[in-house]
């Protein structure tokens, strides 16, 4: 069930991601040989349609945001395909690249460090125009800057400032106008309000989906506060020490979570009803190194549930029921 007012299409997926994987090598001793390799991304398989949220969640050091910046081609990938509106972004030199980014484009998680601050922030919204040749004429640019500003909630006159004039949700909200302003098809949000108070997180998280809606544009959203995620999304993947372990639309996922991974995270959400308080499962440790990870399921040191055959055997990510895949040996599969 998709979330209410999603503009998510049917027919070909807008991005599509298979077997994607993100090695860095660890360096040690003098002459800095590689002694091992950190497998921040293992395999990771996704689609995203036009106008749809696909929200990626997980712990600190999931892989989330390595496979963020991966799509977006910050980062070259190891291994794995990448395919975007039907090109493959993988095959694609340096200045066709760029062009591409015009329907690619990204929210950065820190306001504060995302914006040049020798520059106004006319100057900030108008740089992808100027960049891409959008408009006329320098005075049309200034225009479509000004409409913009004034769509995310800012008044226009604002944009001979310098961002060090702004709270950090005005300086998201340009953020955003900085990301809508080529009409993008795609938007990777990176943690887009994580370091926002939570009442100014509520306001960028409805500017986002009402731009959406008047844009048509997809999200590929990442977080790690499942309560947003439920706020946006149509569909969710949730990652573990590099690896997507369940993916499911929004609703189903939240009412049926399938891996004791993902439950507890949906316990580990605060209830401000003290008399709806739930049980809660606490998870042992930390997740294990990307270096050396653990044989079998990868989460089975942290497990409350485990059994044998999740040491030894490492799950594949299986259909439970329609749009709902997990990987774990204990989730009912077809």
């Amino acid at each position: 069930m998709s979330r209410p007012g999603s503009a998510a299409a049917a027919g070909p997926p807008l991005l599509e991601v298979r077997d994607l994987e993100k090695r860095f090598p660890i360096r040690r001793g003098l002459f800095a040989r590689v002694s091992g390799q950190v497998r921040a991304v293992d395999g990771v398989s996704f689609e995203v349609r036009p106008g749809e949220t696909l929200a990626l969640v997980g712990e600190s050091g999931s892989g989330k945001t390595t496979t963020g910046r991966l799509v977006l081609r910050l980062l070259e990938p190891s291994a794995g395909s990448i395919r975007f509106d039907g090109v493959d972004l993988m095959s694609l030199p340096e200045r066709a690249l760029r062009r591409m980014r015009r329907h690619l484009q990204v929210i950065f998680q820190d306001p504060y460090g995302s914006l040049n601050p020798r520059m106004t922030i006319g100057s900030i919204v108008r740089e992808p125009l100027d960049i891409h040749r959008i408009g006329g004429s320098r005075a049309e640019r200034d225009a479509m800057v000004e409409r913009l500003l004034e769509r995310v909630g800012l008044d226009a006159a604002m944009r001979r400032r310098y961002p060090h004039e702004f709270s950090g949700g005005q300086r998201q909200r340009i953020g955003v106008a900085r990301a809508i302003a080529l009409r993008p098809k795609l938007i990777v949000a990176d943690e887009p309000v994580s370091a926002l108070d939570v009442s100014v997180q509520a306001q960028v998280i409805n500017l986002m989906v009402d731009l959406q809606e008047e844009y048509g544009c997809a999200y590929l959203f990442i977080a790690h506060d499942l309560a947003l995620v439920e706020r946006i999304a149509d569909r969710v993947a949730v990652m573990y020490l590099g690896r997507i372990v369940e993916t499911a639309p929004t609703g189903d996922l939240f009412r049926n979570p399938l891996h004791p991974y993902t439950r507890a995270l949906l316990q580990a959400i605060p209830v401000p009803d003290p008399e709806r308080a739930r049980e809660r499962t606490v998870l042992a440790g930390d997740p294990p190194s990307p270096a050396e990870p653990p044989p079998g399921c990868r989460f089975h040191p942290r497990c409350p549930v485990a059994i044998d055959i999740c040491r030894r055997e490492d799950p594949v990510l299986r259909e439970a029921a329609p749009g709902h895949r997990a990987a774990c040996h204990l989730a009912p599969g077809k």
